[in-house]
């Protein structure tokens, strides 16, 4: 085999064996929004607040991270706060994006809000996230198995289930963990024990 055979040969298998710069970056970037589409869909999440329903645990504009997979494990439990995809009876009212909302009932409980107080299985609860006690009455309603009732902290200007019903457990998206703005407040959503010891 002549020099220039040898060279041709050399050139021949350091082409094969080096990609194009292009496609290097195209294979990269096609990795990234493979795994960043999987994390998303199956891991967790970042949402935004755009309402004052939550109030004030959570303000307009808030950031926050949802996860996905504890309840794949375990069930919501009184507390949470839960993002969930429209109910039927709201995709009727032409609601299409998730709500975000407090679980109260739990699936077999009977709620009902009276005197200022929410009442589960005829005792009062004593709630240390709400922004002022609510003002209407509500029930008594047994929770249906597999769905929860969800309130709004801001209970006298959120839209949730003492009007338009339960959400199955099949439309809940997962819960928030940790708020990453504003900076001044960030951190893991409500650190100290919810309930108060009656």
């Amino acid at each position: 085999m002549t020099e220039m055979e040898k060279d041709l040969v050399e050139k021949s298998a350091k082409t094969s064996t080096e990609e194009n710069p292009v496609i290097e970056i195209v294979k990269t970037l096609a990795t990234a929004f493979i795994l960043a589409i999987g994390i998303r869909t199956l891991v967790a999440e970042a949402r935004y607040i755009p309402s004052s329903s939550m109030e004030p645990t959570l303000e307009i504009n808030d950031r926050l991270i949802i996860e996905k997979v504890s309840y794949y494990f375990t069930s919501p439990q009184r507390g949470d706060v839960v993002v969930f995809s429209p109910t039927e009876k709201l995709k009727e009212q032409n609601f299409k994006d998730a709500f975000i909302k407090r679980v109260i009932g739990l699936p077999g409980e009977t709620i009902e809000v009276r005197e200022g107080k929410v009442y589960v299985n005829g005792e009062a609860i004593k709630e240390k996230y709400i922004e002022e006690a609510p003002d209407y009455n509500y029930g008594p309603e047994t929770v249906p198995e597999n769905q929860y009732l969800v309130l709004g902290d801001n209970r006298n200007n959120s839209y949730d289930s003492h009007y338009w019903g339960f959400v199955p457990r099949q439309n809940l998206i997962g819960r928030a963990i940790v708020r990453f703005w504003p900076f001044d407040r960030l951190g893991s959503l409500d650190q100290t024990p919810l309930y108060e010891e009656n």
